[in-house]
């Protein structure tokens, strides 16, 4: 019965997680339109809480039935298991966008076969992790991105120019060969009982070759799809950092570097993957701008999931920066200008009497968003001492391992000069609905004056006009790090997020 006990306690999980985050979805919608009918008398894209559309397909897709029913679903699933006649139902397909463009196609399946999916993974993690290549971070309990960013980063720091190698293969989970995936199995020492490759087989089955993107299972198959990968760069005396199918490749040697070359297309073509000429940059020589080079390809920083790592500097990159930066502007245009927007006036909050709760609503919101849940006198109560701990949520709980200083400050330079901006355009709307407030704070004053009179406002006894800075953030995170280390201030699930 020891199966049986582990599906009912990996389907209560499952169902319990969903159902969290459909009671999180339905809070934070509540919340959104309620500061709407704040911001506008009549607000327009109100967002009624409805329940996912698969729900209605099959029962055993909503969290809440499930829960009520798992006992009885893990009874008839640990018989077809047991008897190797188990196979998951038809999941839904969505399509994704890609930042890079185009659509990636993940399957949803139901929560029981989800459940499965996720035990199965955990099973053959358990017995085979100490198989794969040290050098392999991604879906591992023992490894994940930041690992894999501070090993890149202390590498390349050792070194004044490299020789780098960057790859990218295309749709590779939709087109690894089943073959390949199963002698793995039987010819590199990896463990699976027969079980485990019926429940492997049941979720591949209806595929002529792929993995499905959006079950656990995936995970570990695509992991064991790039150990012979891993083990011939690791012959060649090459250095690299692999993140599923994201590979960099470092050498000093150039006649070594090559060689990646040669392990890369050999590997694509057994594995049955191809390589994205498109996005692959080749090899290139790694060196500071100033340092000249015979070598006509160079870079001076190298990308690498959410970073760009170059040889003395951690950075967030350039993307991720800009996909920052349009948050934050949205924010600001929601609560500052949109609401004047209309034609007659709906806005509801009007500033009056030196204040503007508009202001203070983008201001408490750009904080959320880069702090996650921390008020400034908590990070400030960190920094001198006074607090021992704090949990790091927000964006910038993405990146603890950056070290440039000089980005974090041009990122507040921007804050402030963006908020300025907002506040500008407000007063001109204003005076245009006949609503002038040009002789008011925060109208009537400077950029640098609305810096330092709004870090000064207390509000029921909280900084919460207070600019948010990347800055206090950048060193919070510093010392976490010393104290804690990456595990200490990083989110349990930073492997999922999107970078």
């Amino acid at each position: 019965m020891e199966l049986y006990e582990k599906i009912v306690e990996y389907i209560d999980k499952e169902a319990k997680k969903l159902a969290l985050r459909h009671h999180a979805h339905h809070n934070i919608l509540h919340l959104e339109n309620t500061r709407k009918y704040q911001r506008s008398s009549s607000p327009s894209n109100i967002k009624n809480l409805e329940k996912p559309p698969h729900w209605s397909k099959d029962k055993k897709f909503d969290p809440f039935y499930v829960k009520k029913h798992s006992k009885s679903i893990a009874y008839s699933i640990t018989k077809k298991i047991e008897s190797q006649s188990y196979k998951p139902f038809k999941p839904e397909k969505n399509k994704i966008a890609k930042s890079s463009g185009g659509y990636r196609e993940v399957t949803m399946y139901q929560i029981p076969d989800a459940a499965i999916s996720t035990l199965f993974y955990h099973r053959l993690l358990s017995k085979n992790k100490h198989r794969f290549s040290s050098f392999s971070y991604a879906y591992r309990d023992d490894r994940n991105v930041h690992f894999a960013i501070q090993d890149i980063a202390v590498e390349l720091s050792q070194n004044s120019r490299l020789f780098i190698a960057e790859f990218d293969f295309s749709k590779f989970f939709d087109e690894i060969s089943h073959d390949y995936l199963f002698n793995q199995f039987e010819n590199n020492g990896f463990f699976i009982s027969q079980e485990e490759r019926h429940v492997i087989e049941s979720f591949l089955e209806g595929r002529e070759k792929g993995i499905p993107q959006g079950t656990s299972i995936s995970l570990f198959l695509a992991n064991l799809a790039c150990w012979k990968l891993d083990k011939q760069l690791e012959k060649e005396g090459l250095q690299f950092a692999r993140y599923a199918d994201d590979t960099i490749i470092w050498s000093q040697d150039y006649s070594k570097i090559t060689k990646s070359l040669d392990i890369i297309t050999s590997f694509a073509r057994d594995v049955g993957v191809r390589i994205n000429s498109d996005k692959s940059e080749g090899i290139s020589i790694l060196c500071p701008e100033s340092m000249k080079s015979e070598f006509y390809k160079r870079k001076d920083s190298v990308d690498f999931l959410g970073y760009s790592i170059s040889i003395d500097k951690v950075s967030i990159k350039e993307s991720s920066v800009n996909k920052i930066k349009r948050e934050i502007s949205y924010i600001l245009y929601k609560h500052l200008i949109q609401p004047l927007k209309s034609t007659p006036l709906k806005a509801l909050k009007i500033p009056a009497n030196n204040k503007d709760d508009a202001l203070l609503s983008a201001i408490c919101e750009i904080r959320r968003y880069m702090y996650g849940n921390l008020s400034e006198d908590m990070i400030t109560a960190y920094l001198n001492g006074r607090s021992n701990r704090i949990f790091f949520k927000g964006i910038m709980s993405f990146y603890p391992l950056i070290n440039n200083d000089l980005q974090m400050k041009s990122l507040d330079g921007w804050l402030v000069n963006a908020i300025f901006k907002a506040v500008k355009k407000r007063s001109k709307l204003l005076t245009y609905h006949h609503q002038s407030r040009t002789h008011t704070f925060p109208f009537n004053v400077s950029r640098k004056e609305l810096l330092i009179q709004c870090n000064k406002i207390k509000i029921n006894k909280m900084r919460l006009l207070k600019f948010p800075s990347f800055t206090i953030i950048y060193k919070a995170m510093q010392k976490g790090l010393i104290e804690k280390g990456i595990l200490g201030i990083t989110d349990s699930k930073s492997d999922s997020y999107d970078y």
